[in-house]
């Protein structure tokens, strides 16, 4: 299971900061009514990742003018953003601490995805890719933002929001998503369980560890 991006990226367009953060609580307890009646129907075995570093989607910063300094990190992502989803996981985190006692059956992880995609996010050419807030699929140029799979009018002209030559190379499929192979660089970081909590890996969620 995964939660957050999308409660947290609508709740940024929104709410004002301090409002989204009195939200979380509210977000975090309809995902654990979730999990609870999952658990009732007799789910057993839960794998749940934390929200990634929000702030740092290419949506988020598309219509940005002049910020003011210390608005972004060293790596162009809103600070704030990341910041809430920070505070988010944590939340998230010691609600399942305590899902794990009420739940006595049942196999809870916790994974870290917001540390693996920060990471790549942090060092991307080390890893192989473009610049982590370039977006593959779309047309973004001059304060003109045509999005994946749409069309749209620049100086008299039709233009198509197309994919990218070679889509391996980008972390960002769309603005939103990452692409098939920034995807991949994250699983292989969170499978191995260094990022879970428990750290087991992925072959040994479904089991409960006392």
């Amino acid at each position: 299971m995964d939660i957050g991006q999308n409660d947290l990226s609508a709740g940024f367009r929104t709410l004002k900061e301090q409002q989204l953060r009195a939200v979380i609580p509210n977000i975090i307890n309809e995902f654990t009514t979730s999990i609870k009646k999952l658990y009732e129907q007799g789910a057993r075995s839960f794998w749940i990742h934390n929200t990634g570093p929000v702030g740092c989607l290419p949506v988020s910063t598309f219509y940005l003018k002049n910020p003011k300094p210390g608005y972004l990190d060293q790596h162009g992502c809103i600070r704030y953003q990341n910041d809430i989803a920070m505070e988010f996981n944590k939340q998230l985190k010691a609600r399942v601490t305590t899902l794990r006692s009420e739940l006595a059956n049942a196999a809870i992880t916790y994974v870290d995805v917001y540390t693996a995609k920060y990471k790549l996010i942090s060092n991307t050419k080390e890893y192989g890719f473009n610049d982590g807030l370039k977006v593959c699929c779309g047309y973004h140029e001059n304060d003109v933002h045509i999005f994946c799979g749409q069309t749209g009018i620049v100086n008299g002209t039709t233009v198509f929001g197309v994919a990218c030559a070679n889509p391996a190379t980008y972390v960002s499929w769309d603005g939103v998503h990452m692409t098939e192979a920034a995807n991949r660089w994250v699983a292989y970081h969170v499978l191995n369980g260094s990022l879970s909590d428990p750290p087991f890996p992925a072959t040994h969620a479904c089991y409960k560890h006392l």
